[in-house]
């Protein structure tokens, strides 16, 4: 398997290459340079295929022979032996073609930690092959920090700095990272938002002088490692639904646009998906890009759900590039148009290409709390308000195909939401609890790369 740059479609890399890199130099995005096909009828007919199982069939494809098919499956053993629940990612039946697909069983409870805990594991394995350390950088709008943190602390090859828009993301989704004392661990609140800190580390990463100094990787879902670890958690709820002759759709929380690519990606490989529904909150720029195609910057507002608090999504740039049919020259271009004029109008075949894998909605606070309200009353289940909004365009379906919600976040680590939507609180595991009343450990730093810059360099030399 070789990968190009969204930016450089002649670009010629191998997965050890592309993952350690994470962004290419040109600031693009990694890709593959053609896609893999997998057997899907073999993995459906494996009745007893464990979840590490199927993660090493499905990555084995975008690897290669960078690694031994051995070596992966027992990354994938270590990776998922942290999950607490025996299913990793279980499905739940609310009623008939309805189900939620529950991805926060992780070690920091979102579903961040179904990529980054490989991607961590594998980090380990390609950098004490080539005898490398790193330094990974990344901007979160809350979940991603923690997660990639949790992955990487205490690694001893590896430097991690995390940025986070100050007092933009939960409590909770604060102090799971800022609480971690392990020496390799570096948390920056950014007085921004959280494009701000995309912005921050996208800069970064093409800067010369940092790069004298250190190897940079980046952790966030620009690092296609999390896209392909991604996208293993659809195939498992399709098998955990068992109707193979039906079609799926998947109803996705978006902010940055990683996991929903992810599922288009399974699309890709094989599985059986009619439609992908992006659900967004009222910053809803890829609700409007999918539905009438306005691409178009507005002010990043504050909602209950802050981890989808972004206008940039980053990984929709990997659409682009695929209903360009691979012309870099035209995406460059296109890019360079948006980041300028803060808009762009996708006329014509790119609108036509959406259209054929996507729908959306835009979900506001209102109807977020409206929706927490009528899942608890309807089947005694209580989601957290990223969750919320896929479950309210599930609760609009109706058809005879699979339709799936994705969980991405554990309601324990919005509390207030909850208890603001419901009038209580959610139990709140052990961990969360006991994390809450320890000191806290960060940097506050202005808007500035520059600043971010040197503060990176100081910490690492």
């Amino acid at each position: 398997m070789k990968y190009c740059s969204t930016r450089n479609s002649k670009l010629d890399k191998t997965f050890d290459e592309i993952i350690i890199e994470g962004l290419a130099p040109d600031g693009g995005l990694y890709m593959p340079k053609s896609w893999p096909k997998i057997d899907i009828d073999k993995i459906f007919d494996n009745k007893d295929i464990t979840y590490p199982q199927l993660a090493t069939i499905i990555l084995k494809n975008y690897v290669g022979d960078t690694i031994s098919n051995s070596e992966l499956e027992m990354i994938a053993n270590e990776t998922y032996e942290v999950f607490t629940n025996k299913k990793i990612a279980p499905l739940v039946n609310l009623e008939k073609n309805k189900y939620i697909l529950e991805l926060f069983h992780g070690p920091t409870y979102a579903f961040k930690d179904y990529p980054l805990q490989m991607l961590g594991n594998l980090f380990q394995y390609y950098l004490k092959k080539k005898n490398k350390k790193i330094t990974v950088i990344g901007a979160t709008s809350g979940d991603t920090g923690s997660a990639a943190i949790d992955a990487c602390k205490d690694k001893d090859n590896i430097n991690i700095f995390i940025l986070h828009p100050k007092n933009k993301t939960s409590d909770i989704q604060r102090k799971q990272m800022t609480t971690v004392t392990s020496n390799n661990v570096f948390n920056i609140a950014i007085d921004g938002t959280f494009d701000d800190c995309q912005n921050i580390v996208k800069k970064i990463f093409v800067s010369d002088d940092i790069k004298k100094i250190t190897t940079l990787s980046a952790i966030n879902s620009i690092n296609w490692a999390r896209i392909a670890s991604q996208s293993v958690y659809f195939f498992w709820a399709y098998l955990q639904a068992s109707q193979f002759n039906k079609k799926v759709n998947f109803i996705i929380p978006t902010g940055n646009f990683g996991n929903v690519y992810a599922a288009h990606t399974a699309g890709i490989l094989g599985l059986p998906i009619n439609k992908l529904y992006v659900a967004t909150n009222s910053n809803d720029i890829m609700h409007r890009t999918i539905t009438n195609g306005d691409m178009s910057l507005k002010d990043v507002k504050s909602t209950i759900s802050p981890s989808m608090d972004i206008q940039i999504s980053s990984n929709f740039e990997r659409q682009l590039f695929e209903s360009l049919e691979y012309n870099s020259s035209k995406l460059s271009e296109l890019m360079k148009t948006f980041m300028e004029s803060k808009e762009y109008n996708l006329k014509g075949k790119i609108h036509d290409d959406l259209k054929l894998y996507y729908k959306s909605k835009g979900i506001d606070d209102e109807l977020t709390i409206k929706t927490i309200k009528e899942f608890y009353k309807k089947f005694n289940y209580i989601s957290d308000p990223h969750t919320a909004t896929s479950l309210n365009i599930l609760s609009e379906l109706n058809n005879d195909d699979i339709n799936i919600a994705l969980a991405c976040a554990h309601p324990a680590k919005f509390p207030n939401s909850i208890k603001d939507s419901i009038d209580l609180f959610p139990e709140q595991p052990k961990k969360l609890a006991d994390m809450m009343d320890s000191d806290e450990r960060y940097i506050d730093l202005k808007n500035s790369t520059e600043l971010v810059k040197n503060y990176i360099i100081k910490s690492i030399s």
